[in-house]
């Protein structure tokens, strides 16, 4: 064959292959509406950057979307005029709770008092104490009790403003968060003194309000035996105990708790942690 004959071939494939090229990526930028065939889309405006094609290995990393069952939006704890003073239930039921820990020196023991018996109990932290103590965080999760935000540093919420208020709250249920495993959904007022900017802030964290109905003032010192006293003397159905793990020397309170427990237990009641009423 001779050479001009060649070249004229050659430039009649290279021609047909244009013509099948473009009529394809014609055809993957068609869509249709009904039997019609709509038009391509209009070209980019003059003057914007062309989007740059990935390369194969990049389609790897783009995220997945719109796959899978779309998550729940959690529920909203209601903004309270005041905090929960009592628990519902069935029967003989009573809360234990311990404020402002944890602390190694009298955690542990009244983690294993309740291990004992397989009672759950209710405790209210402070960040501050928590990010130094994660372990007992661990071990309160793992042993099926409540934790609860009683704030970073025990601040009278009253002196504060919303600001102060909110970090105080939320630096504690980072640090519940990061030991527990999850976020706290209770909290509790230092020295019980609440205001509306305090029921605000916890319901927009998800935290419920509690407070408590028997106050044993185990913080005073007042002898175990006393303090067993006030428990017994003030157990109902519905009743939450207040008591404390740390702040002080609290030995009186474990003392307590060895000699109330097993007295509670015998009478009937049923030692619980609540669920939140809006779940």
């Amino acid at each position: 064959m001779k050479k001009d004959q060649l070249l004229t071939r050659r430039r009649a494939l290279i021609t047909g292959a244009a013509a099948v090229g473009a009529a394809g990526a014609a055809g993957l930028f068609t869509t249709f509406t009904g039997n019609k065939a709509a038009p391509p889309p209009a070209p980019p405006v003059a003057g914007a950057p062309a989007a740059r094609p990935l390369r194969p290995s990049e389609y790897r990393l783009q995220p997945l979307t719109g796959y899978g069952t779309p998550r729940a939006v959690p529920a909203r704890p209601p903004v309270r005029s005041e905090p929960l003073l009592r628990v519902s239930g069935r029967g003989r039921t009573m809360v234990l709770t311990f404020d402002d820990g944890p602390d190694p020196r009298y955690t542990p023991a009244i983690l294993d008092t309740l291990a004992e018996y397989d009672v759950r109990a209710m405790f209210f932290v402070c960040g501050e104490m928590a990010s130094y103590h994660k372990e007992l965080l661990a071990r309160m999760a793992e042993e099926g009790h409540t934790v609860g935000n009683h704030t970073w540093s025990h601040p009278l919420l009253t002196k504060l403003s919303g600001s102060r208020i909110r970090s105080e709250m939320e630096r504690t249920s980072d640090v519940i968060e990061e030991g527990y495993g999850e976020r706290p959904q209770w909290f509790r007022a230092p020295y019980g003194a609440w205001n509306r900017t305090a029921f605000r802030l916890g319901a927009e964290l998800g935290m419920e309000p509690l407070a408590w109905t028997v106050d044993t003032l185990d913080w005073t010192e007042p002898g175990a035996r006393t303090i067993v006293g006030r428990v017994k003397n003030g157990a109902a159905p519905g009743v939450v105990v207040l008591s404390h793990d740390a702040g002080g020397d609290r030995s009186q309170s474990v003392r307590a708790l060895r000699d109330y427990l097993p007295g509670l237990l015998d009478s009937g009641y049923h030692i619980t942690v609540p669920r939140p009423t809006y779940a």
